[in-house]
């Protein structure tokens, strides 16, 4: 993982001869990295708003020339808001590339005002996302216009455009899904089973002896949680929740899903607090011991940190929560992970409300992966 960090990306986007009087329609801008998975590649998209060949050229050192050259393809997209904004998606694939080698606010809305705040928000991350792999899945806000903003803009690995995908890194496998498919059935109740298939298939694979040696670590990120203690009426605050349960009769629900494949660690958001759960199937608390309740445990461990910043301001909690939750911190913060190695995973809350202060820590320690890591 620390290998992948140090990957930052120095990129000439190269569009030659397209340039529109008085103003380049060409300019390459809301540049962002996304991680395929193999860390020789790269992932580069930007937008342009007129037609423009889709060309990196990338070096090993700024101070150098570009020395290498890749070629990808444009698509043209269309918000849906009555404007019609139109642009141009250009995604270009480096290949080849050294580990460890320099080379050369959070969205709400993007489709607002026809989709220029999508515009906005796209050129505000580029300086964190042109660097370093931006890895996003969907949720509520991105709904509009059949999620098409957050599908086109946003290019993850796979062939889904990008509402699930999986990537491995280091000793983990890391599994990015759609809740969403579960709350906006106009768009077809068919994408909530298509992914479900998807999921168990994507673990069914994770799961086979040696891949799962090589990779034993199993962390999931999804939009809204299957528990929490908020008091909003969400989803989570429910006993039956839909992504605990699934759709009625039960189908598709993802908390036996990922409980029979051995997932270790589920990260989730939606929720504008923070909430570390003890490690829980089926409203069961399973600690590995009193002492070390994460030092082997005996169900996955949850952490809901939805809190990075919004509009909303935060959202609330019951006075008392159920013997499942053991942090609850209600302000603006977010998660840093570090997965240290096949064994260890170190997790902490940051606090923007309070200038940076760590706020709760967590060691989570397995020496058993898998389905029978539970018994």
């Amino acid at each position: 993982m620390s290998r992948l960090g140090r990957l930052f990306g120095f990129l000439c986007l190269w569009l030659p001869h397209l340039q529109c009087e008085g103003f380049s329609y060409t300019q390459p801008e809301q540049v962002h990295l996304s991680y395929p998975g193999d860390p020789s590649t790269m992932m580069v998209t930007w937008t342009t708003f007129g037609p423009a060949e889709s060309i990196v050229e990338f070096g090993p050192d700024p101070g150098e020339a570009f020395t290498h050259s890749a070629r990808g393809d444009a698509t043209r997209f269309v918000d849906g808001g009555k404007l019609r904004h139109t642009m141009f998606i250009h995604r270009v694939t480096l290949q080849g590339l050294v580990p460890g080698q320099r080379y050369g606010d959070f969205a709400y809305d993007l489709d607002t005002s026809n989709s220029y705040v999508g515009d906005a928000f796209m050129r505000k991350i580029e300086p964190v996302a042109g660097l370093v792999p931006y890895m996003t899945c969907p949720g509520n806000h991105e709904e509009k216009y059949n999620f098409s903003n957050y599908r086109f803009r946003f290019n993850m690995p796979g062939d889904t455009e990008s509402l699930w995908y999986s990537w491995d890194i280091g000793p983990a496998h890391i599994i990015s899904f759609s809740t969403e498919v579960y709350f906006f059935l106009k768009y077809g109740e068919q994408l909530v089973a298509e992914q479900f298939q998807w999921l168990e298939k994507d673990l069914q694979e994770a799961n086979q002896p040696e891949r799962r040696k090589e990779r034993p670590w199993i962390i999931t990120m999804g939009h809204r949680p299957m528990y929490c203690s908020n008091n909003d009426q969400d989803d989570c605050t429910l006993y039956e929740s839909i992504i605990r349960r699934g759709l009625d009769p039960q189908q598709f629900g993802l908390e036996d899903l990922f409980y029979k494949y051995g997932v270790d660690l589920e990260l989730w958001a939606h929720e504008h607090s923070y909430e570390r759960l003890w490690p829980v199937y089926d409203y069961k608390v399973c600690n590995g011991s009193t002492e070390a309740p994460y030092t082997n445990p005996c169900a996955p461990v949850h952490i809901i940190t939805g809190s990075a910043g919004c509009r909303e301001r935060h959202d609330p909690f019951v006075p008392d929560p159920r013997e499942w939750s053991a942090v609850r911190i209600e302000d603006y913060g977010y998660t840093h992970m570090q997965i240290m190695n096949r064994t260890h995973v170190w997790l902490e809350q940051v606090s923007d409300d309070q200038n940076g202060k760590v706020v709760d820590g967590i060691w989570l320690i397995k020496e058993l992966h898998g389905p029978e890591a539970w018994h």
